[in-house]
């Protein structure tokens, strides 16, 4: 996981704070979470799920790991945001 937030690496903020899982199968494709998504990491897919919705998708960098998203959303479960742990100290 400590290679994957250092190969997140954003030129104008430095290293990803946080990381969004989203279960595409739980997701309603209501869009309440890209609302809430403040940096704007999260967007509806082009593609449908298995119960005919556009799923949320995570743009794969740039999460702050604030859990706006996480709490905007009405299904349990759908969302997962997790913290990422501090870059060792140079």
């Amino acid at each position: 996981m400590a290679e994957q937030a250092q190969s997140a690496m954003r030129p104008d903020k430095g290293p990803d704070k946080g990381m969004v899982e989203i279960d595409t199968s739980e997701c309603k494709g209501c869009g309440l979470c890209v609302a809430a998504c403040n940096i704007g990491v999260l967007s509806l897919a082009g593609w449908l799920n298995h119960q005919g919705y556009h799923p949320a998708e995570y743009s794969g960098q740039g999460c702050n790991g604030c859990g706006l998203c996480f709490y905007a959303c009405p299904e349990p479960g759908a969302i997962r945001v997790y913290k990422l742990a501090a870059a060792a100290a140079a």
